[in-house]
């Protein structure tokens, strides 16, 4: 008995100290808010103050030195979304995940993100060229001369920033803003759905499938599907299964986590090129319509969540720089926020920037590929070749050969999915991206913004923006209001009769570009001749619907997001005869959905046999699209017409082409479509009204094995939390709980207030994905306050109370101030050189 008590103490002291050790770490892992901190590379003393809303506000003797200190508090609050991030743009993410992220890394490697970004910073204006290099200082002197503890992600997996080279570097801000490019500005994955879909329909139906804008044309009349089996794109036969290689071996990471990255991976490269489902909500009210008498902008970027999130709200203060609003973690700018006199918010435009391009292999030599001249003679040349060394966790570095043509990078050489679908023996695609540009001064053009003053002085400054294009609502303290799309967009030539639509073939000299659309020419509102103020609108709005008015003069795109969410957004203008903060925030904050409502009568009309048919059709009367959290309605009304869409579309496409396709297209617009002509060849074998019925029944057996019999007790917003998702500890399962951020809402993809769902993943269906990633409202009567919010927190600290501390503001529709002259300050922090 003694021995045991011995035991027993031994082990309690063991447990306490191991206690106190966890308890000692997790305290040294938080940031210094409060004190002094000597930083060399500083020019003079910079005060770092956290205001009662826990905005940072930089003050400095230089722009250069706010800069400098913006990096550094990124590094502090953010640490390992920086080192994440950086290795995705990289392609090194396999070095410390494994095997499991290689698919990503070739990828990356093969559009070739970092050498474009070099040669990019090689270009930049100094000025531009001396702010990414003192944000970059920053961040490397956090490490450099650290007494914080690194974050729990570095130490899981062995991750030391900066000891096999600079934690960040200058073009590494570029490669970033490259990165938001790829998230915002593809297309390429809809040519490549459009390409795969002609091998099983016929044009007609692939036009169902991917339907043009409400009220246009089809963008090209071209007979797409004999185009592609005339020239005999595709594989004969489905591919074997590739070998194993016989260097794998276990994961070299323990096995969860190697099963979330790699699940990560796979989605990252499936998805690239296609920006459907990242959009955002922006208006702006001219005094005219406001209760104050000046303008009133409001904004919310729709992007995918991630915990922490992917902004951080700061002040930048120096002499000739005076800015507030959301930075990206990475970039040393205000993207989104204000001045003293100014205020702006972006919507992704999403023009046609990629194409693909069939390249032709030479029968007799496959290192060559066709290029006809201007005379349609047939000529070959030689790919372009590289080889990128990957280093692999746990296994021999991976020598990836990559090949360029003409157009741009060879994507076939890693994405799988171009060889599963094409004879890649006979045909490769290419493309070509206008980021990759040598000329992309999109760090100039954010530099400039942070500076103006008024809306001509944001016109000026956007003249440098490149990629992605976005729709940028200004306004300022004068009263003027205006939009421009902002972005380099290729002109076609007026032969290219495929226009950009689908891959085209690379050795036809009509399909090359024939140039860039001038920035006097983009889309534009309350701009007149020479960027002067024309007699502007009462109101301009922006929901990424299509941004050219009728009769406007170039082609620039036709994959526009449906104009849901701007018509619903125009009723709530047209309802308000004055428009305040608080009304903008009613409108941020609404649930009716304009294409639920569409598609209800069918389902309201339904008569099911499942034993919960009736109940829930009860449930479903009254029942008027509005998707709120706290009922069984739209979650009904979600599953069955998730399951709808799948009885549609899997008998002519088939289970695997299905699943490639669908997520983050839900081919809503198909179904309306097919339901409402009664359209037999897509409802075979079935008839519609059965196709109906028979989804409800489908829909209600998922609902009751999920959630019990109980209709009643069915909430929309258990089903569909917003879930700002870690990585890459988000998807496993033990971690998750502690890394992901999750709160209930309400909403779907249709709806102002977006909560996008992605009804392909088989774990979570109806998990909301993208949303509001930021929610600003600028009253320009009085800027100091301007409302914010977004759905972490500004630490990127797990430990930390700030890791999560906004997301029921989020939720809820509520809202921080952001004011450059905050009444209360929580935290000083002096950083002295």
């Amino acid at each position: 008995m003694v021995w045991l008590g011995r035991l027993a103490t031994v082990l309690v002291l063991a447990a306490l100290a191991v206690l106190v050790a966890l308890g000692l770490y997790v305290w040294r892992s938080f940031p210094a808010l409060d004190g002094r901190l000597q930083l060399p590379g500083l020019q003079a003393e910079v005060r770092v103050l956290r205001d009662a809303a826990d905005v940072t506000h930089l003050q400095a003797g230089t722009p250069r030195d706010a800069w400098f200190a913006l990096g550094f508090v990124h590094a502090q609050e953010r640490g390992w979304q920086l080192e994440f991030n950086r290795r995705v743009m990289h392609g090194t993410l396999s070095e410390i995940l494994g095997e499991a992220t290689l698919e990503t890394d070739k990828l990356i490697r093969t559009l070739g993100i970092m050498p474009a970004a070099r040669r990019q910073f090689e270009r930049l204006a100094p000025q531009a060229q001396a702010a990414l290099q003192a944000y970059a200082a920053g961040v490397r002197a956090f490490y450099a001369h650290r007494t914080q503890a690194l974050s729990p992600e570095f130490l899981v997996l062995g991750v030391r920033p900066g000891e096999q080279g600079p934690a960040w570097e200058a073009e590494d801000c570029v490669g970033w803003s490259l990165m938001m490019a790829l998230d915002l500005g593809g297309n390429w994955g809809n040519e490549f759905a459009r390409l795969s879909s002609a091998q099983v329909v016929d044009t007609q139906r692939l036009w169902e499938l991917f339907p043009p804008y409400p009220g246009e044309p089809p963008a090209t009349d071209v007979d797409l599907a004999a185009l592609y089996r005339g020239l005999g794109v595709y594989r004969a036969s489905p591919p074997a299964a590739p070998a194993k290689n016989g260097q794998a071996g276990p994961p070299a990471i323990a096995p969860a986590l190697h099963a979330a990255a790699q699940a990560w991976s796979r989605a990252f490269v499936r998805d690239a090129g296609l920006a459907e489902g990242k959009g955002s909500n922006a208006w702006v009210v001219s005094g005219a319509r406001t209760a104050s008498g000046k303008p009133l902008l409001a904004n919310d970027p729709h992007l995918g969540l991630s915990a922490p999130a992917i902004w951080y709200v700061a002040r930048l203060q120096a002499p000739g720089l005076d800015v507030a609003g959301a930075t990206l973690p990475g970039l040393p700018f205000v993207v989104l926020g204000r001045t003293r006199t100014a205020a702006w918010g972006f919507t992704n435009t999403g023009p046609d920037v990629q194409d693909l391009y069939l390249e032709q292999i030479k029968p007799d030599d496959p290192q060559s590929y066709r290029i006809d001249d201007a005379q349609g003679r047939p000529a070959w040349a030689p790919f372009t070749r590289r080889t990128e060394v990957i280093r692999v966790k746990g296994r021999a570095d991976v020598h990836h050969a990559v090949r360029s043509t003409r157009h741009g990078p060879v994507l076939s050489d890693a994405q799988a999915a171009h060889g599963q679908l094409l004879d890649t023996s006979r045909y490769v695609l290419a493309l070509r991206w206008s980021a990759l540009e040598p000329d992309n001064a999109t760090a100039l053009s954010m530099l400039r913004a942070n500076m103006a003053h008024s809306v001509d002085e944001l016109l000026a400054a956007f003249a440098d923006h490149h990629s992605p294009m976005q729709n940028v609502l200004m306004a300022d303290t004068q009263g003027r209001i205006a939009y421009k799309a902002v972005g380099r967009v290729p002109l076609r030539r007026a032969d290219n009769d495929l226009r950009g639509i689908a891959p085209a073939p690379g050795w036809d000299p009509r399909y090359a570009w024939a140039g860039w659309l001038p920035y006097a020419e983009t889309p534009q509102s309350g701009v007149g001749q020479g960027g002067q103020p024309a007699d502007g609108p009462v109101w301009i709005a922006n929901a990424n619907q299509r941004p050219t008015p009728p009769g406007y003069p170039h082609f620039i795109g036709q994959d526009w997001a449906f104009p849901d969410r701007f018509d619903r957004i125009v009723q709530m203008l047209a309802a308000t005869p004055r428009h305040d903060v608080d009304s903008a925030a009613r409108m941020q904050a609404d649930l009716l959905s304009l294409a639920t409502q569409r598609l209800l009568p069918h389902l309201q009309q339904a008569t099911g046999s499942h034993p919960l048919a009736r109940p829930a059709l009860r449930q479903l009367q009254g029942f008027d699209g509005t998707m709120r959290g706290d009922g069984p309605q739209p979650l009904i009304f979600a599953a069955w017409v998730d399951e709808l869409t799948r009885g549609l579309l899997i008998p002519h496409l088939g289970r695997e082409r299905f699943d490639a396709l669908y997520g983050k297209r839900q081919f809503r617009s198909l179904v309306e479509t097919a339901l409402a002509a009664h359209d037999g060849w897509w409802c075979t074998p079935l008839r519609c009204a059965e196709q109906v019925d028979r989804a409800l029944d489908r829909a209600l057996a998922r609902l009751a094995a999920a959630y019990g019999p109980d209709i009643a007790r069915w909430r929309w917003d258990q089903a569909h939390p917003a879930v700002s998702s870690h990585r890459p500890f988000g998807s496993v399962a033990l971690l998750a709980r502690w890394f992901d951020v999750r709160v209930p809402t309400g909403g779907d993809g249709f709806t102002v207030n977006v909560g996008q769902y992605l009804p392909g993943d088989a774990k979570q269906p109806f998990a909301n994905r993208h949303a509001a990633a930021l929610r600003a409202i600028y009253d320009l009567a009085d800027l100091e306050q301007t409302r914010f919010i977004y759905q972490t927190g500004q630490s990127g600290l797990v430990f930390s109370g700030r890791y999560r501390d906004m997301a029921q503001e989020w939720a809820q529709v509520r809202y921080r101030r952001l004011a450059m002259e905050p009444p209360d300050v929580a935290h000083t922090l002096l950083l002295v050189p």
